[in-house]
């Protein structure tokens, strides 16, 4: 069974950046997969922020196209999601997981954007 720990959280002014890390224990088939990084803010659902798609297709939710940026490295099998020009509105736990994302959830990593 996948499990997922997320790391690089943290508190950052508006207009900052920070690049958030998950190490996938999926062995040699990491590669193959589709990931994704998703966001759950207090109130709300999780959603879909971030896929990348093999060998190197990405998408992106409407909100965070053009600041976030997802990638990987399958000799690590780590998926990165790098974040620039926060905003408030990008407060939210953030997950990685498999898209469709799988039953068992990692515990997330809370970013939170304030002045």
């Amino acid at each position: 069974q996948v499990q997922f720990v997320e790391s690089g959280g943290g508190l950052v002014q508006p207009g900052g950046s920070l690049k958030l890390s998950c190490a996938a224990s999926s062995g040699s088939s990491f590669r193959f997969y589709v990931w994704g990084w998703y966001r759950q803010a207090p109130g709300q659902q999780r959603e879909l922020v971030a896929r990348f798609t093999p060998p190197g297709s990405t998408n992106y939710a409407d909100s965070v196209k053009g600041r976030f940026t997802i990638s990987t490295d399958n000799a690590k099998n780590t998926v990165y999601l790098q974040m620039n020009s926060l905003k408030p509105e990008d407060t939210a736990v953030y997950y990685c997981n498999r898209d469709p994302p799988r039953t068992v959830w990692g515990q997330g990593t809370q970013v939170t954007v304030a002045a």
